[in-house]
């Protein structure tokens, strides 16, 4: 064991009576320190985006950031001869941001008894009030690979227009600054890379796959935000980010990205919830018989054509009866019956969900409402519910398509620069599967009561950050041969919160 002496404790004994037994022999444990080992964590620096921010519960906040698993670790690293480690600090424990003094995104959640409630609060961090830096936590929620290397990421004047990222506007050297030059500014000793990545197949995910793939397509420029990026792209950028961060020296830990799909966010809402009584059901086949009818007759007429099977015709047929119903939605990658025989072009592209199908979290509150208050329109039923509502099979193969090519480049930069990495795909697959241990806690994904996932059903709560900057240390102890595990200079469950309070 490498332990750093700095002296044995002094114990002095009082005495309540002549009769207490003199302990001054029992040996006395040693004060020790970590070993940093070949690593120099003097000015630490830490890239990536929502994660390393330290975002929860919907929003990003004071509370939240101290918690980031970036400043978890610094606080470590300053046993081990780190230094100061700085954050964009927002002005609030509310969340949320105004630009211009209007508001341009909602404070952060809080559970109320029941589930997810935003909070009442009205934010006060205005992002035209530029922090003065540097800042060597240069997380930003929102951020994609690309972002990080992007010049005016952080123009306010580009926030309104959809240009720039109103959290790196307020806190960017200046208004032509990329992420990864005010990083490569500090001249870090040591740094972390995480979940990059994740935001480029986010925000295809939580729009149920209503973004583009852009597998092929080299030119970010292009894309629209819910689009999945290219994964040479992706490659270009990741490989160049950690050339120019080791260049001087550098030594660094990077993390690879989740399957977003195994996240509370894509697997709270089942297929099928829509309890119906016998006769309700009755109406509702009555509605849906004119179609059911025509995927019939499609089936007999194009028989034999190969172009359209019984197999999708039977995925296609709209059956509800009395109990659990799955709800009806609109599947894009059905076959066009309309471009085979233009005598099927009125018949939408319709089926009921199944278990392979995930509804995202916000459809939760959406499936059983009316469409302009007529109860004959009833969305998920009688309304099939639109692409954004809906994770296909195939839209979630794009989505681990994309993530594995991702992951399979982390692994070979990683690999080719000596760097530690940890494998968040797997941390997070277990927690989705048998559920991960961090200390007394069993932690798993369900939302609001699993531990590790917020309200948000995306990001990490307090303890989930401690867990994964706990992960942080035992990959630097098993590259750079430090000891932070074992004297146990980590961070302890009990210290950090799953759920905030209201009232901070």
């Amino acid at each position: 064991m490498k332990l750093k002496y700095i002296g044995l404790l002094l114990i002095a004994f009082t005495f309540a009576s002549c009769e207490n037994n003199d302990d001054s022999d029992s040996p006395v444990a040693p004060v020790v320190t970590p070993d940093p080992g070949s690593a120099d964590f003097s000015n630490y620096v830490a890239l990536g985006a929502s994660f390393t921010a330290g975002f929860t519960d919907g929003g990003l906040f004071i509370a939240a950031q101290e918690n980031s698993f970036p400043n978890i670790l610094s606080k470590q690293f300053a046993l081990a001869g780190g230094g100061d480690f700085n954050q964009p600090l927002m002005n609030d424990n509310v969340g949320g941001l105004l630009l211009g003094g209007t508001q341009i995104a909602a404070p952060r959640l809080f559970f109320n008894g029941a589930g997810p409630a935003v909070h009442p609060g009205t934010p006060t961090t205005e992002v035209s009030n530029i922090l003065s830096g540097p800042f060597n936590n240069v997380g930003v929620p929102g951020a994609k690979s690309y972002h990080m290397v992007a010049n005016g990421y952080g123009n306010v004047a580009g926030v309104p227009l959809g240009l720039a990222n109103p959290y790196f506007a307020r806190m960017a050297s200046n208004s032509n600054a990329s992420m990864l030059e005010d990083a490569l500014a500090q001249s870090p000793s040591f740094f972390t890379i995480s979940e990059i990545g994740g935001n480029d197949v986010l925000g295809y995910a939580t729009s149920g796959g209503s973004g583009v793939d852009q597998t092929g397509n080299l030119d970010p420029s292009t894309y629209a935000g819910n689009d999945i990026t290219d994964p040479n792209v992706f490659a270009q950028v990741f490989s160049n980010t950690v050339a120019a961060l080791t260049g001087s020296g550098a030594n660094g830990v990077v993390a690879t990205v989740p399957n977003i799909t195994n996240l509370p966010h894509f697997t709270t809402v089942p297929h099928n919830p829509v309890p119906l009584d016998e006769a309700t059901a009755a109406a509702v086949n009555g509605g849906y018989a004119a179609y059911n009818g025509g995927i019939q007759a499609a089936l007999t007429a194009l028989s034999g054509t190969g172009l359209f099977t019984a197999e999708e015709a039977a995925r296609r047929m709209i059956n509800f009866s009395a109990g659990q119903n799955a709800v009806v939605i609109i599947d894009e990658d059905l076959t066009d019956l309309g471009a085979i025989n233009p005598a099927f072009a009125a018949l939408p592209k319709y089926r009921q969900a199944t278990a392979e199908d995930l509804l995202v979290l916000p459809s939760s509150t959406f499936i059983g409402t009316t469409v302009g208050g007529n109860p004959l329109l009833i969305n998920g039923v009688s309304v099939p519910l639109a692409d954004n509502w809906v994770l296909t099979p195939e839209e979630q193969t794009a989505i681990q398509t994309a993530t594995t090519a991702y992951n399979n480049t982390i692994q070979a930069v990683a690999s080719a620069n000596s760097l530690a990495i940890v494998d968040l795909n797997a941390i997070l697959q277990e927690a989705s599967t048998t559920g991960i241990m961090f200390d007394d806690f069993t932690m798993n994904t369900s939302l609001v009561f699993g531990g590790l996932v917020s309200l948000d059903g995306i990001h990490l709560t307090a303890r989930g950050y401690a867990l994964m900057a706990n992960k942080f240390l035992e990959a630097i102890d098993a590259a750079y041969g430090s000891n932070f595990t074992e004297v146990g200079a980590v961070a302890k469950a009990n210290d950090y919160p799953t759920n905030y309070s209201p009232s901070l």
